[in-house]
């Protein structure tokens, strides 16, 4: 993931193998209510895969994520996960103890050696291959170590382990499947950054070490993942297939072999109103850990040349500690809805061999701050050393249900109220407790 720009309040680590970024805890009503299972699936026990649903907490701004309460351990305890599909390892800060540690919202986890994953074993090896490349075991007795850098010069140093989560499942009943993920002990974090509203990170990326594909392993859920943002802050997240519209949502395949574990459409082709602005974002891919949206050098100056071009007299550059790229109104803005007739949408059209098209409103692209400035939230990439990548961000896939199906190989999308939560199956943060 990508790391919010200078001004933003950057709560904490994330990952695209290149950059990250993070947000608050809910409010204690915003809880989701305790409550009971009609019955309990054991881990590695037989059952038809099934689904999951989860209420998210966050938003793009002022905050600059979006996560879920998972329920870790046993007894399972709470612990909030920014929800990254830019990465494949989960991960909790972790007393193993702690060399260095954020304040984070609930008491550290605390693993026994009876949980260590070995260095043989094939989920290492595909974490370490994720991460460098290599895989290097010389004992079958070590334990699994790793260590994942971050382009804010951050690092997270941990050890893997395995443990269950519990997961209430749309069938009714609750799943607690033995899953490994990262026990971080050493958070390597750019000065200032001291506290964290999440303990960790939900990595939903394609790869192997990933949650889905172990729940997939597993038998829990099929290995497919949503997520649907609300523009209003919350949401909702869901494993397994059971949501997904198939039927009414845009779909294009997934371009995975270029882009690794990432979620990619290929390249896309942009257009500012019905105008083709003549440029093409080479390698997209969609982040569910990176809060704004990053274009490649090229297709961004493009972008800017054609909102300053057509921009309303009404509206005048202004500097804003938020963003890079800001205009005030003739009365300051009170919401992003309140810029609409001011801008034009942006289009996708991404390169599938079919018309597939993502259209970005200006909701999608743009924020309101608390100086009542309209704030580009798409950024110049190249300037975190993105090079000629491209990564679709919390900001425009709000109020879109967005569907990583790997059991077909595809992506999809559309639009949907997210801020009305699936009222079947929800697996509430204390709800399993």
């Amino acid at each position: 993931m990508a790391p919010p720009p200078a001004g933003l309040v950057l709560v904490a680590l994330l990952a695209l193998v290149l950059a990250l970024a993070l947000a608050p805890a809910p409010a204690r009503g915003d809880k989701p209510a305790r409550g009971g299972a009609s019955s309990s699936i054991a881990a590695g026990a037989e059952t038809e895969p099934s689904s999951a649903v989860f209420p998210l907490y966050g938003d793009v701004y002022p905050h600059g994520l979006y996560y879920v309460a998972m329920n870790i351990g046993n007894p399972p305890k709470p612990y909030f996960l920014d929800v990254d599909s830019g990465s494949d390892l989960t991960w909790l800060q972790c007393d193993a103890p702690c060399r260095s540690c954020n304040e984070v919202p609930h008491p550290l986890y605390r693993p026994t050696k009876s949980k260590l994953v070995p260095c043989v074993h094939r989920l290492c090896a595909s974490l370490h291959n994720g991460l460098t490349g290599k895989h290097r075991c010389d004992s079958p007795h070590e334990q699994c170590d790793y260590v994942i850098k971050y382009a804010d010069q951050g690092s997270s140093t941990g050890v893997l382990i395995n443990d269950s989560f519990a997961l209430r499942l749309t069938n009714g009943s609750v799943a607690r499947p033995s899953v490994a993920f990262g026990c971080g002990y050493d958070q390597q974090v750019r000065s200032g950054d001291l506290s964290s509203p999440t303990d960790g990170v939900l990595g939903l990326g394609t790869g192997s070490v990933s949650l889905l594909s172990q729940l997939k392993q597993r038998g829990v859920t099929k290995n497919v993942v949503g997520h649907c943002l609300s523009l209003r802050g919350g949401g909702f997240l869901f494993f397994g297939d059971d949501l997904v519209p198939y039927q009414r949502a845009t779909w294009t395949p997934m371009a995975r072999s270029a882009f690794r574990n990432y979620y990619s459409p290929g390249s896309a082709s942009l257009y500012f109103g019905d105008r083709s602005l003549g440029v093409r974002l080479a390698k997209v891919v969609f982040d569910s850990g990176s809060s704004f949206t990053y274009f490649a050098a090229k297709p961004y100056q493009a972008l800017v040349t054609a909102l300053k071009d057509g921009l309303s007299r009404t509206l005048e550059e202004e500097p804003d500690t938020s963003l890079p790229l800001c205009w005030k109104g003739q009365e300051p803005f009170k919401s992003v809805l309140d810029v609409r007739k001011e801008f034009k949408s942006l289009v996708l059209n991404f390169a599938s061999g079919k018309k597939t098209l993502m259209e970005i409103p200006p909701e999608n692209y743009l924020i309101v701050t608390e100086n009542g400035n309209a704030c580009l939230g798409i950024l110049n990439g190249s300037e975190i050393g993105l090079k000629d990548l491209s990564i679709i961000g919390d900001i425009t896939m709000q109020d879109h249900m967005v569907i990583y199906d790997n059991e077909k190989g595809k992506i999809g999308w559309i639009r949907a109220p997210c801020d009305r939560a699936p009222k079947f199956g929800s697996s509430s943060s204390s709800a399993l407790l």
